[in-house]
């Protein structure tokens, strides 16, 4: 079992502020469902070497845009009704807000001091928004943003990194207080999926020991609220578009804070990963601005590869996540054997299993031993591989639910006391995860952000937007998926200094290790340049204190080479 990180020397100081679940598939059949979630839904979270974690336990771009407001951080003004502010802001010539646009403050400066990796640093915490316009000039969305600044750094050399989540729908609050923010939602040692237990507490693994930070929320998520929800969808809510307001957001803050010449690395979760794809080609070609590194942490690289419905590939990919989860809950799995039972997992997925499903549907006694195999490799009930005829399916109640408990996509090992152990429709099947647990981080972020960021609004923080999820457009013009892996490949021939790294848990079977050690293999240029790290853990791997800091260890590395 793992345990929180010490609490590390950590004050802070306040100055006074500036003007879903997804949509699982399934059949009514309440033992072994075989309706199918939709790909994109399960992501709500949603070297080239190995390397061992060592962890145990309608708008074609947004043309013009501006902070809104933007008061310089050395002159905070008195805190006022968003009601007066925006009616001071309307006789100015600035903009005017209505509806729950209006309802975000100004933005917050704040002053504090924490302990990262052993060293005392001073840094500076902006919690604020950035306002999106079309191509007119009328703003389309108030994005908010967190930035934590360290004091006294040379701008042009201190690097930045931005970071995103993925859903989607889902806003950074994972990643802002799970792995990276100066403060972290630190789950019970003794029982992790004891969310309404967690608390809040210094990070002392944060990474703004190596670089300056900035969570920026997707419009319709966090507190980021588009200006006409009516047409949301069609101005935000695809591939292309979400990326290029993303894209403009970056630019945005780099701008205005004097950042466009500092080192910039882009960090996506899940979805985020092929966000973070998307982002950087929309930086460099709509506002000529290069990243030199991306992060991808349990990244979805290619819709169709985690298709475990329709995709041969994709079923092979969860093989060693299932076998990697068995050997750690039968205890098998240490430190010094992780590396090659993972290998050996991977071999089988990709050889002798693959090759059995795309060949015809072995018969009599080869049936019987493929379906032995896969119960070896697995652990699953030899009856429930049967049922699924070897092809495993790993959000089927019937596969998750096994001796009174049911076990988690986002992390096989983490379980609860199944409701419905006599079977039930997918659709009406928790995640301990996604519907459970990690649910504490938007009541965290609300508390986090009112009393230590002093950013207070009555809106709510939304972690998992539904509606953005079930609104997302994934084609690209005619073609139906946009297929980032292409992108990938130009933006590592192009740009010849770009790397990229990727963090995977080994029990994820969401977004699961063998699907990004696949695509890094298939990768003909830069190859060398994309680092593969696995650590013990699931889909946010991060919540595991031990993870968490060898994860954090291995970043650093990486934005200060």
């Amino acid at each position: 079992m793992t345990h929180p990180a010490p609490t590390p020397e950590h004050a802070s100081t306040r100055t006074t502020p500036q003007a879903p679940r997804p949509a699982w598939g399934g059949t009514a059949r309440p033992r072994s469902v075989r309706g199918r979630p939709l790909v994109a839904a399960a992501l709500l979270l949603c070297g080239t070497a190995l390397q061992v974690g060592g962890a145990w336990g309608g708008l074609a771009r947004q043309a013009w845009a501006g902070p809104s407001p933007a008061p310089l951080p050395t002159a905070p003004s008195t805190p006022s009704a968003s009601t007066s502010q925006h009616d001071s802001a309307a006789k100015s010539g600035a903009d005017s807000f209505t509806d729950a646009a209006a309802l975000l403050p100004a933005d917050a400066i704040t002053h504090h001091t924490g302990q990262f990796d052993g060293h005392k640093i001073a840094y500076t915490a902006h919690a604020g928004t950035l306002t999106l316009r079309d191509d007119s000039g009328k703003p389309t969305a108030r994005v908010f943003y967190t930035a934590y600044t360290q004091d006294d750094a040379a701008p042009d050399r201190r690097p930045v990194a931005y970071f995103f989540n993925g859903g989607p729908g889902a806003a950074t609050a994972y990643l802002h207080l799970g792995a990276a923010g100066p403060e972290i939602l630190a789950f019970p040692a003794g029982n992790p999926v004891d969310g309404a237990s967690a608390k809040l507490q210094p990070n002392a693994d944060s990474w703004l020991a190596a670089a300056d930070l900035v969570f920026i929320d997707a419009p319709g998520t966090g507190w980021s609220t588009p200006t006409d929800p009516a047409h949301a969808a069609e101005t935000f809510y695809t591939v292309k578009k979400d990326a290029s307001a993303f894209a403009k957001a970056i630019q945005l803050w780099a701008s205005a804070n004097g950042r466009l010449e500092a080192p910039r690395y882009l960090v996506g979760e899940s979805y985020g990963g092929l966000r973070a794809i998307e982002v950087a080609d929309a930086l460099a070609q709509e506002q000529n601005f290069l990243v030199n590194g991306i992060v991808m942490i349990s990244p979805a690289l290619d819709m169709t590869l985690l298709d475990t419905a329709n995709d041969t590939l994709a079923q092979a990919f969860v093989l060693p996540s299932l076998e990697m989860a068995s050997l750690a809950l039968q205890h098998k799995l240490t430190p010094e054997n992780a590396a090659s039972h993972l290998e050996n997992a991977y071999a089988y997925a990709l050889g002798p299993y693959a090759s059995t499903l795309i060949a015809a549907p072995p018969e009599g006694e080869a049936r019987s031993d493929f379906y032995d195999s896969v119960t070896a490799h697995t652990g699953l009930p030899r009856d429930v591989v049967e049922r699924e005829r070897g092809r495993i399916q790993p959000e089927a109640h019937d596969v998750r639910s096994r001796a009174g408990r049911l076990y988690s996509l986002y992390d096989a090992t983490l379980s609860i006391a199944d409701p419905f152990p006599e079977g039930v429709d997918n659709s009406a099947s928790p995640d301990p995860a996604l519907d459970g647990f990690t649910r504490a981080y938007g009541s965290a972020m609300q508390h986090y952000a009112a009393t230590t960021l002093n950013f207070r609004t009555p809106l709510s923080y939304d972690l998992l937007n539904l509606k953005v999820n079930a609104a997302w457009d994934y084609r690209n013009g005619q073609e139906p998926l946009v297929r980032p892996i292409p992108t990938l490949r130009r933006l590592l021939a192009l740009n010849p200094t770009l790397r990229v790294f990727i963090a995977n848990g080994y029990y994820d079977l969401v977004c699961p290790y063998a699907s990004s050690r696949w695509v890094a293999e298939q990768v003909p240029v830069g190859r060398n340049r994309i680092g593969l790290h696995v650590y013990a853990g699931g889909h946010m791997l991060y919540t595991r204190a031990d993870s968490r800091t060898a994860l954090s260890r291995d970043v650093r590395a990486f934005l200060t080479p």
